[in-house]
């Protein structure tokens, strides 16, 4: 099992995201950390946190996704996760439980729920997205799961590719939408895998938004699932995660 962190100038957060990989109760985990040279002292604090187990890289990249298939190329697990640099495991048990799921090899895939969480009070939730088990047509309903509580064979992104870099902020969407599409195997985890701090880069600032919508749109034409009806439903479904 491999977990990709890629990071860049979150010396706020990224102790989070590391002791929640030391913390699992599953050990076998080589977690590597993708840096894009950062210059708050980040890179201080992963040192000090270094462990036996960590595959570290700081270098420039060409951001997120760039990052993350650099990740992918220096994994040595067969199964890989991600997890971003301002997220951390809900609990000890997530990598053990999602490895239990892909002990029937015919599975290539694992995802399960997050949870949104306030940005300086961690306990305080603000979105629960629950991803629920999958069926094609839902694609063409705007659905996804949640990006970062995706587990994936590397034999996948071996035969299916990686992220497409010519999106700013929709590779994510675009290879989820790829894999699904394709027919992979698929498992569904009900329970919460993933917290993730609110304030990602596709909702910081009315350009982002714009580019968000644009590369959805491309995303979904690319991939034969949809157009703006997708879209809308997208989106709209987001609605339901604000209820308590």
């Amino acid at each position: 099992m491999s977990i990709i962190t890629a990071v860049f100038n979150r010396s706020k957060t990224i102790s989070n995201a590391i002791k929640s990989v030391q913390m699992q109760e599953y050990s076998n985990i080589s977690h590597v950390i993708v840096d894009g040279g950062s210059t708050d002292g980040t890179m201080d604090i992963i040192r000090e946190l270094q462990s036996s187990n960590q595959i570290i890289s700081s270098e420039p990249d060409e951001g997120i996704y760039d990052a993350l298939n650099k990740g992918i190329k220096l994994a040595d697990g067969d199964i890989i996760g991600l997890l971003h640099s301002d997220d951390f495991f809900s609990d000890e048990l997530v990598i053990s439980d999602v490895l239990a799921v892909f002990s029937d090899p015919k599975v290539q895939l694992v995802y399960g729920d997050l949870v949104y969480v306030d940005e300086s009070t961690v306990t305080k939730v603000i979105r629960r997205w629950v991803a629920g088990s999958f069926h094609p047509r839902k694609l063409r309903m705007g659905w996804m799961p949640p990006h970062p509580t995706v587990f994936v064979r590397k034999s996948v992104f071996d035969q299916f590719g990686m992220y497409d870099t010519s999106f700013k902020i929709s590779a994510d969407y675009d290879v989820m939408l790829r894999f699904f599409q394709l027919g992979i195997c698929c498992a569904y985890v009900p329970r919460v895998l993933v917290q993730m701090r609110v304030g990602g880069i596709s909702n910081r600032g009315f350009k982002n938004i714009i580019t968000k919508i644009k590369g959805d749109y491309r995303a979904v034409r690319k991939n034969g699932v949809g157009g703006m009806g997708t879209l809308l439903m997208k989106n709209l479904s987001k609605i339901s995660q604000f209820r308590g």
